[in-house]
């Protein structure tokens, strides 16, 4: 009633470690509000195996995908494990495993990463960035563009741009956390708001893109207990959100008038 879109699930939350019975409250308040839960860093792998299938189970009950993060794929990659990771991955009952050179080189060619992930009934997302090489440059966007498109072509289904947990000094973001919007341009032209997803982990990185790109915009790595607030800036019903053109709800022209000027 007051112009509020309905919008299909646009953000991928993580979990860095909750406890099983934390996890699935969150599913039960937000589970309508996630495209595709991360079970994040090599947390899951640690854990008690039955409470990271609990997790991986209660996700499927409220009908959401779930992927993992990127780390355990690289180490599984260095050390000549990768079959044994992807039997693993499978095993557990994930829908997606990303893949990744953060902090690695990989010699693997795409379309043999995801050859093996789909003979497991597993889908591939791929990160684009190293974590310790400092923000994007213009030589940067232009490899990592190129290294997207050949992801794509072999199968991935989404491109994930690299921020870490501090979007600080990484990626779309220089050392003191200011967004370059002319990079994270490039990512949208070429890709497209459905194949590329942006790292948001902190308050200035979530509102910087939402703020830019507006409603439409993916975000992932968004801590679970902050998902709501995403919703709700992505929505326009957040103060600052709302004196934002592309994020403020907005009436039809009739009700709106009705609105300003009620009868009578």
């Amino acid at each position: 009633m007051i112009g509020v879109k309905t919008f299909e699930p646009a953000t991928s939350p993580f979990d860095p470690g909750y406890d099983p019975v934390t996890l699935e409250s969150h599913l039960q308040q937000s589970s309508h509000l996630i495209s595709i839960l991360k079970i994040s860093m090599a947390c899951w792998i640690i854990a008690d195996e039955k409470a990271t299938r609990h997790k991986v189970a209660a996700a499927k009950r409220y009908n959401v995908p779930t992927t993992t993060g990127g780390g355990p794929f690289e180490i599984a990659v260095a050390q000549g494990k990768l079959r044994e990771y992807l039997d693993l991955c499978k095993g557990i009952g994930f829908t997606r495993i990303e893949c990744g050179e953060g902090f690695t080189d990989m010699r693997l060619e795409p379309r043999n990463v995801v050859k093996m992930a789909s003979e497991r009934g597993l889908e591939v997302q791929f990160e684009l960035g190293k974590k310790h090489s400092g923000a994007f440059t213009e030589n940067t966007i232009q490899s990592l563009i190129a290294q997207g498109k050949r992801w794509l072509e072999a199968g991935a289904v989404q491109l994930v741009v690299e921020a870490r947990e501090s979007a600080k000094g990484v990626g779309l973001f220089d050392k003191n956390g200011n967004f370059n919007v002319g990079f994270a341009d490039r990512f949208a032209e070429v890709f497209g708001h459905g194949k590329v997803v942006f790292e948001a982990p902190n308050k200035p990185s979530q509102f910087a893109l939402l703020d830019h790109f507006g409603s439409k915009v993916h975000l992932c790595n968004v801590r679970l207990e902050e998902l709501l607030r995403v919703e709700i800036y992505r929505r326009g019903l957040h103060s600052d959100a709302y004196v934002k053109a592309n994020l403020r709800p907005r009436l039809p022209n009739a009700q709106y008038r009705e609105a300003r000027h009620p009868a009578g």
